[in-house]
């Protein structure tokens, strides 16, 4: 007997494969969109959104340009894609600080062109302290994943590139050491890297590393602008690809747990995926069994989803968990992957971004890790203008109800010369969580942080001030970076946690925090990377001001640290404001460690 979702998977596979040489065809482009309409908008709800950016990078220091490619006309596609930023407390001083990722240009690396370190001033300012951390390098990075890998306590920073790929390790005094080819991490030709994550897969309390490929080619193999159909765009000749060009590939590497690392890709069963062009990685435990899957976002092909077969292998499930196409079956331009539970359900759902003339989607988790694409039905339908890159599944005005932020940036600057619809630089996008299954998108009452235009590409989430609030920091092509401060109006009060592991990685990569209020419950995972080619502040952010009828205010005191509590020892707990009611009975802290050597649950809720 054949279920609905098996006929579903066989419809669509049969769908796709019979569209996806007719597209290139028929479109005369490389690149996946489905030229689709955007939904008509809905009436306003008139609620007052909370939060408003602003871009206070100038006054904050940074203020170097992050070269990438030529500034008005792109060649190859090695040009396009850009990079990703980081959030990462690299000396434990509980500030976080920056890390912004460089390109540079095919005539050669121009003065300045190097990763950025920033470091946290406390005060809304930081310092570069690049030179004296030992993180100068040029070249064509791509993405970063922060983790502690060898359990020492301190964050350490693996780095993407096109060319060769870089594993820093950070010594504990403000300074790191590339220990790349020491840890058996170097390679033995050009490859373009793309996403990479770290990822605790056996569950032996070491993290793993997981990179994904983009591209099989090098850059002298690649086609010129306007050489074949997959070199152009809108009939404008462009840099081609992907489509057109050699798939990617991904590679899983085992900690070895004295410094050094072994290509697992084909014993782990990763390596069998092919025929798609991977680019953002992330790994979650999607079907809540306790062991950490990786979801990884495909350009123009279908993206793969690797599900922990619980023995140190994966089997790539995607097509028939339903998340390698859009609901009709059809290939879209996968660049960047938010993970959050939008529906407080308990659940981990999955948004992705795709190319203009698309929608991006939203996938909804049921719990066992099959999802719905529930886009049109949640309104985000109304946009299909834009190209979509780093994102977000956060809550920006402290609200209770995890909302959407996209950056956006086109990737064909030749394009609005003889199409000006088709803008290379371009907004930010937030969709407000309306609480009932549906999105609201605001521009204008994001402030002038979301309105102001950028050919933006990776974004990272965090409270780099420390005021319970969730900030973000944007990469813009041939631009200095956006700071973008969150200053939410309103009171409320919010629980920021820090999970240290004892037995489990240190980073605590893969654990889950749940916090239960009135008649929901809201799931958060610690990534190591998400968005695009992004990480995180590795601090979860719990918000609360509406929880259904619950009337009593809950609060936590400065600093908390509980014991004891299965592979995860300190709990570090935050608060905006002091508060009299100290029993919180509203709301209910609970970390997981299902993902930690078996354990079933543990419960820390200081009171």
């Amino acid at each position: 007997m054949i279920t609905r979702r098996k006929l579903i998977v066989t419809m669509a596979g049969a769908a796709g494969a019979g569209l996806t040489g007719v597209g290139s065809a028929a479109f005369g482009q490389g690149v996946s969109s489905r030229g689709v309409k955007a939904q008509p908008r809905g009436k306003p709800s008139g609620r007052p959104f909370l939060a408003r950016f602003t871009d206070v990078a100038k006054q904050a220091g940074l203020t170097q340009s992050i070269i990438y490619g030529a500034a008005e006309n792109k060649s190859y596609i090695i040009e396009v894609v850009g990079c990703g930023v980081a959030f990462i407390d690299f000396d434990n001083d509980g500030w976080v600080d920056l890390l912004v990722l460089n390109g540079t240009r095919l005539e050669g690396d121009p003065p300045g062109a190097t990763n950025r370190l920033y470091k946290n001033n406390r005060n809304g300012m930081f310092t570069d302290v690049t030179q004296k951390a030992g993180l100068v390098r040029a070249g064509w990075a791509s993405a970063v994943t922060v983790g502690d890998y060898d359990n020492d306590g301190f964050d350490d920073i693996f780095i993407t590139y096109y060319g060769r790929n870089v594993l820093y390790h950070n010594n504990g005094d403000g300074t790191f050491s590339d220990v790349t080819e020491r840890a058996r991490l170097g390679q033995d030709a050009v490859r373009y890297g793309s996403g990479c994550t770290w990822v605790d897969h056996d569950r032996d309390g070491r993290l793993d590393l997981f990179i994904a490929n983009y591209l099989n080619t090098t850059l002298e193999k690649l086609p010129k602008p306007g050489e074949n159909p997959d070199c152009t765009w809108k009939g404008v000749a462009v840099n081609c690809g992907p489509r057109g060009l050699p798939t990617g590939f991904v590679q899983l590497f085992h900690n070895n747990g004295d410094g050094t690392f072994t290509d697992v890709s084909k014993s782990s069963g990763v390596a069998t995926a092919s025929g798609s062009y991977p680019m953002t990685a992330v790994a979650a435990d999607y079907d809540n069994d306790g062991w950490p899957d990786i979801y990884v976002a495909c350009d123009s092909t279908p993206s793969w989803l690797f599900r922990n077969q619980h023995d140190g292998t994966f089997r790539e499930e995607a097509l028939e968990r339903g998340v390698a196409l859009s609901e009709d079956g059809l290939e879209q331009a996968g660049m960047g992957i938010a993970v959050g539970d939008c529906d407080l359900d308990g659940n981990l759902d999955i948004f992705k971004t795709n190319f203009a003339d698309d929608t991006n989607v939203l996938y909804r988790n049921d719990g066992k890790g099959n999802f719905d694409d529930v886009t049109i039905r949640s309104g985000l339908g109304v946009e299909t203008r834009y190209v979509g890159w780093g994102t977000g599944i956060v809550d920006l005005d402290n609200d209770g109800f995890p909302d959407l932020f996209i950056a956006t940036g086109s990737v064909y600057p030749e394009v609005e010369k003889k199409l000006p619809s088709y803008p290379f630089r371009t907004p930010r996008l937030v969709f407000r969580n309306l609480g009932d299954g549906r999105f609201e998108e605001l521009i204008e009452e994001g402030g002038p942080g979301i309105s102001e235009t950028h050919a933006s590409r990776g974004c990272a989430f965090g409270d780099f001030d420390n005021d319970g609030d969730m900030d973000i920091l944007v990469m813009n092509m041939n631009e200095p970076p956006s700071l973008l401060r969150n200053d939410v109006s309103g009171g409320g009060h919010w629980l920021k946690v820090l999970l240290v592991g004892v037995k489990s990685n240190r980073s605590a990569i893969g654990a889950r925090v749940t916090a239960h209020y009135g008649n929901r419950r809201q799931a958060q995972e610690v990534l190591a990377q998400s968005s695009f080619y992004s990480a995180n502040d590795r601090r979860l952010l719990l918000d609360e001001r509406r929880y259904g009828n619950d009337s009593e205010r809950c609060c936590r005191p400065a600093r908390h640290r509980s014991r004891g509590c299965g592979h995860y020892s300190k709990t570090e707990v935050l608060s905006s404001e002091p508060c009299p009611d100290t029993s919180c009975e509203n709301l209910r802290l609970y970390v997981h460690a299902e993902s930690v050597n078996g354990l079933p649950s543990c419960q820390s809720s200081d009171r």
